[in-house]
This record gives structure tokens, C-alpha cells and sequence, in this order.
């Protein structure tokens, strides 16, 4: 059987997981009357709630070409579309031949689809380009593909590069065409192109040891590690003897191919054997990780891994101690955050894990606010309770020995009444603008360079000054001088003085104050966030004050019901980016609180003293 490896990229919301389902169903990989999800390659369950893809995962559908009897392998690997998983992105593009790069035919090339192109360019894999949603109201596909090109000739692609096929495409309603005002159809035209332009592997099976780079690791409750990536060279068996070599020729371990598993459609499949140009998993190693050759043991010289971009941002987790700790969490003590996050560190490249001398807390760095985000969601579902800081850029240096730190490109779409603001707080953030442009629609498009540092937090400040119309993407740039202070939150905080409930009686003054993250009959305790307040400097308060029940009463009707307005909740990522340097987020399985680091306000006036001096 003839096979193609090609991998789907394009920026978020651009439509690739929709494609991939259509993809699916016109391949024969469904029944006609099978019930299957939508974007059914978004597998785990944050993926479902967000509708963004998160993790890289492969496919493959068999295809046969109208008028002929022998069926083509498409291995399709579905990537994720946002900047923080880019280290994803990054590993599996050596296990393809070819790239299909998706773009919307109104928003056009966005930061994402640079990044990944980049790196696609640079190992010189072919592009096709899929104009997608053509049947958008608001399209403009020449444009789009004229930046597109653009891009392209800024990424230095090689004239064959240059020469890519185009597709005027809808993933929706499952149609591609090589014209441009095509608004019907089916896939064919896209397999073709696929097949024709995305060369076959070129590998060597017979008279060669088996090779195998590890880009994917996956754990299962029976098979223990799956180790997933492409087959190098030669042909792997089941129960034959391989071992494992780090990047140095290390051996790491020795054992067997106890399974191997092909993948066709969304099932993994097991397989007896596996040649040159197969994605695979293999299970049957305990030790062996991603960029790991796994070999015949016959081989002594390792598979060159992709080098990964470094993270860019840490946050501290610790263990919980606040006066509620335990109480919702069953995973709460240091050694099971360490032995969680020592996985992830193992399984995700773009993560890196650093404990610290007390050991009751570690510095996770990743690529930035989302990714670490949903590393904190997955481990408050699987049950763990933390403390988690502030974000922080991780800096740097150059050659002369001057800091440096994180710079991002920054491009934001905002409608013209809105641009003048919007530039206004990018200005106060450190940011310099590059470009700017209208992008339709009476819409503009704003790019800038700004550090990243000063990007912490500023989304829900942005959705607001815009009204929500606002989008804003952005991808790590460069390191670069160092710009100095940047202002950051400019309210105070409303501080819970005790322990006890929240009451309504209480809080009804305190609106007064601020905006309150609390309502009545909730559980604080001391050092507890309950608001924001109007001023700048942080107060003190007590919402646990209760009406006196006495036989008195007020003149002037003032015994009247309150009427409270309703407690602003945020979400995870809300609460990581609102808090400051002296603050963190409480997060347990049931709930996400706000709190002061030290909780005695004794020791808050130490810490704020010795901070000073």
C-alpha cells in the first residue's frame, strides 16, 4: 500500500479539526450512519470545552482513487492552533513529509501559522495551501493568499517552497476546489493533492536495523508507556529485542516490542509488524521519552532530535496551606505534585520542572498562560489541590552581559473607535507599534513588539476597552533589551480581617468599596481576597459582620431587605493573570479563591518592609 505522512497546521479557530472530520467521513473511516462527534479528534475533555486542540495527534484514513482498486494511506497528524503548544507542533513535524497549511479567507495569516510554517520551511517540507471558509460573507481570498506569499518570501522558502498548490476549501461543508469561486463539491480534489505533492517516504527497509525517534508519550493503565513516532529505517517485529539511547548514544534500557499499533482512524490499532515510513506506538519500555531513539539492538548511534524552543514564562506551585487545605482535594501533598509535574515535564518538552529548597514548591516554565493554565486545570480534575503565583518571564542576557528578557509580536484586530485605546495601553505596557493597517470589515489591524512581561494579565482589560469585540493574538518574538518597570495592577485589594461566612449584612456596605469576587453564605478565612478595591492601596475589611438581633429598630424603613449585586467569578486564567507578586491563587478540585502569600498581616507589613529596604 502507498503511503503519504502529512501534518494539518493553521492558526486557532481556522478550521482544521472540522476538516479532518469531513476528511474522515468521505474516506470511508465512518459508516454513513455511524454517530460521531464533532471535531471528533478533539478528544480530551478540555479540548471539547474550548474548542481548541491541545495536544498533537495522528490519524490516518485510506483513500482510493476514483478508477482505481489499490487504497492510498494518508497518516494525518491533527496539530494544535495556539503559540503555547507550539513545543507540540515542533516534534511532529519530523515525522511528516508534507504540510497542509490552513488559513481563514478573512483573518488570513495569523502569528501561529508563522511560527509553525517557519519551522515546517526550514526542515524543507512542501506546503499546500488551503484558503478555507470561502463561503464567509466577509472573505477576502486574494488578499489572504497574497499574504500568504508573503509570509512565505519572509520565511526564506525555497522557489519549489514558493511553487505551493492552492485550494479555495470549506472543512464545514466539506468541499475543496482548485477554483476559486467553487461553493460545492467534495474532498477529492484534496486527497489528489495530497497524494500528488506530498512525497512518499523516502526510507530504507530491507538490509537495515530498525530506527524509531520517539515524538509523542502516551501512558496506558495495561500497557504501560506508548511511545509514539515514525519509523526510520528498517522493520520492526512484535516481541523483538530493542533497546533505547538517549541523544548522547546512552543505552537506557533493553526490552521488547511487547505491542505495536498502527493508527486508522480514531482507534489504534494493533499490528505484527511496522516498516520504514509507518507512524507507529510501541509499548514495551518503562524508561525511554520523547526524542529518544528506540532501535534494534544492533544500533549504537541515535536519530538527531528537533531542538525545542525554551519556555518563556514559570509560576510557582505549592503545596496548599491555607485554613481550607484538604478539604477538597484527595492529591495534596508535596511528593504527589512532584511525581504529577515530573510526568508532564517528561511527556511535554516545552515544560520544565525545577524543585526548590524547601521542597514544598516548584517553578513550572512553559511557553505561557494558557499551557500552564491547562496543566493546572488537568491536575485540580484529576483531584490535586495548589498554590500558584504570580507568572513570570524568564530572563536573560546578552553577550555584553545586560538583561534581557521575552519580546512577543502582537497582533490584535479591534474595531477603528476602539484602536486609539487599545494603542494607548500598549504604550503604557512598554509596547512599540510596527504596523498598522485596516484588515476590512471596518476593522483595523494592529501589530506591535512588546515584552511579554507587559502582556501579563492585559487580556480582560482588553475585552473590556474593546467591549468584547477585540482579538488579540500573540507569539514569542525574540529576547531582547530590557524595558525597565512596567506598571501592573493599578486597584488594591479587599482583605477578609478573620475566619467564618460570608454575610449579606456585610457585604451590602462593602460594595460601596469595590467590586466583590465573594457572595453570602461563602466560607473565608484570613489573608482570603474578597474583591477589589476602588483604591489603590489594599483595606482590610469584615464581611462576616452579622445584624445584631435585638428588639430595636431602625426609623426610615432601613431594615430593608439587601439587595446584593452579583460576585464577579473568574475563571483559572482570570485569577493567574489578576493577581500580584504579594498574592496567589488557591486551587482545589471545587474551587478557585484568591488569597494574600502570607495570610497574618503581621507578616505582610514584614515582607512589604523587607521588600522596601
Amino acid at each position: 500500500m502507498s503511503l503519504r505522512n502529512v501534518a494539518i497546521i493553521a492558526h486557532v479557530d481556522h478550521g482544521k479539526t472540522t476538516l479532518v472530520d469531513q476528511l474522515f467521513r468521505q474516506s470511508g473511516t465512518f459508516r454513513d450512519n455511524q454517530r460521531v462527534e464533532e471535531r471528533a479528534m478533539d478528544s480530551n475533555d478540555l479540548e471539547k470545552e474550548r474548542g481548541i486542540t491541545i495536544l498533537a495527534k495522528p490519524t490516518s484514513v485510506d483513500w482510493t482513487p476514483p478508477g482505481s482498486d489499490e487504497s492510498i494511506r494518508i497518516n494525518i497528524v491533527d496539530t494544535p492552533g495556539h503559540a503555547d503548544f507550539g513545543g507540540e507542533v515542533e516534534r511532529i513535524l519530523s515525522m511528516v513529509d508534507g504540510v497542509v497549511l490552513l488559513v481563514d479567507s478573512s483573518e488570513g495569516a495569523m502569528p501561529q501559522t508563522k511560527f509553525v510554517t517557519g519551522k515546517a520551511l526550514a526542515l524543507g517540507l512542501k506546503p499546500i495551501v488551503v484558503v478555507n471558509k470561502v463561503d464567509r460573507a466577509d472573505a477576502r481570498i486574494q488578499e489572504v493568499l497574497d499574504e500568504v506569499f508573503d509570509l512565505f518570501v519572509s520565511l526564506d522558502a525555497n522557489d519549489e517552497q514558493l511553487d505551493f498548490p492552492v485550494l479555495y476549501a470549506s472543512g464545514r461543508n466539506g468541499y475543496a476546489s482548485t477554483d476559486m469561486d467553487a461553493r460545492e463539491g467534495t474532498l477529492i480534489p484534496m486527497f489528489e493533492t495530497i497524494v500528488n505533492h506530498v512525497p512518499a517516504p523516502k526510507v530504507e527497509v530491507e538490509d537495515v536495523p530498525f530506527t524509531f525517534l520517539v515524538t509523542l508519550l502516551d501512558r496506558d493503565n495495561f500497557l504501560g508507556r506508548i511511545l509514539t513516532g515514525r519509523v526510520n529505517s528498517g522493520t520492526v517485529k512484535l516481541n523483538q529485542a530493542i533497546h533505547a539511547l538517549d541523544a548522547e548514544g546512552n543505552v537506557i534500557e533493553t526490552g521488547r516490542a511487547s505491542k505495536i499499533m498502527s493508527f486508522r482512524g480514531l482507534d489504534r490499532v494493533p499490528v505484527d509488524e511496522a516498516k520504514a515510513g509507518d507512524i507507529i506506538s510501541l509499548a514495551g519500555l518503562a524508561v525511554a521519552t520523547v526524542a529518544n531513539t528506540i532501535a534494534d539492538t544492533s544500533v549504537s548511534v541515535p536519530l538527531k532530535a528537533q531542538p525545542i524552543d525554551p519556555p518563556t514564562l514559570s509560576m510557582r506551585f505549592a503545596v496548599n496551606d491555607s485554613p481550607m487545605a484538604g478539604r477538597e482535594g484527595s492529591k495534596v501533598t508535596s511528593r504527589m505534585i512532584r511525581d504529577r509535574l515530573m510526568r508532564e515535564a517528561e511527556s511535554n518538552v516545552a515544560v520544565k520542572v525545577t524543585e526548590s529548597d524547601d521542597r514544598d514548591s516548584f517553578e513550572v516554565a512553559g511557553r505561557g498562560e494558557l499551557q500552564l493554565g491547562v496543566l493546572i486545570e488537568t491536575m485540580r480534575r484529576e483531584g490535586f489541590e495548589l498554590g500558584i503565583s504570580r507568572p513570570r518571564v524568564l530572563f536573560g542576557e546578552d553577550e555584553d552581559g545586560k538583561k534581557t528578557e521575552p519580546y512577543e509580536t502582537v497582533i490584535i484586530d479591534v474595531d477603528e473607535e476602539y484602536s486609539g485605546t487599545v494603542v494607548e495601553k500598549m504604550n503604557l505596557r512598554k509596547a512599540e507599534m510596527t504596523d498598522m493597517r485596516p484588515s476590512g470589515g471596518g476593522k483595523t489591524r494592529i501589530t506591535f513588539s512588546a515584552p511579554s512581561r507587559g502582556m501579563i494579565g492585559y487580556h480582560g482589560e482588553f475585552l473590556s476597552d474593546t467591549r468584547g469585540t477585540g482579538i488579540m493574538n500573540r507569539l514569542f518574538e525574540k529576547y531582547g533589551p530590557h524595558k525597565g518597570k512596567i506598571e501592573g495592577r493599578k486597584n488594591g485589594v479587599l482583605i477578609s480581617n478573620g475566619a467564618g461566612e460570608a454575610q449579606g449584612y456585610a457585604l451590602g456596605p462593602l460594595e460601596e468599596r469595590g467590586i466583590l469576587f465573594v457572595g453570602h453564605g461563602e466560607a473565608l478565612y484570613e489573608g482570603m481576597i474578597i474583591g477589589e478595591n476602588a483604591k489603590t492601596d489594599d483595606l482590610e475589611v469584615n464581611p462576616m459582620k452579622a445584624k445584631q438581633l435585638t428588639n430595636f429598630r431602625a426609623s426610615g424603613g432601613k431594615d430593608d431587605a439587601i439587595r446584593l449585586t452579583p460576585p464577579k467569578k473568574m475563571t483559572l486564567e482570570q485569577a493567574i493573570a489578576y493577581i500580584d507578586d504579594d498574592e496567589m491563587v488557591e486551587v482545589t478540585p471545587k474551587s478557585i479563591r484568591l488569597r494574600k502569600r502570607y495570610l497574618d498581616p503581621n507578616e505582610r507589613k514584614r515582607a512589604a518592609r523587607s521588600k522596601a529596604a
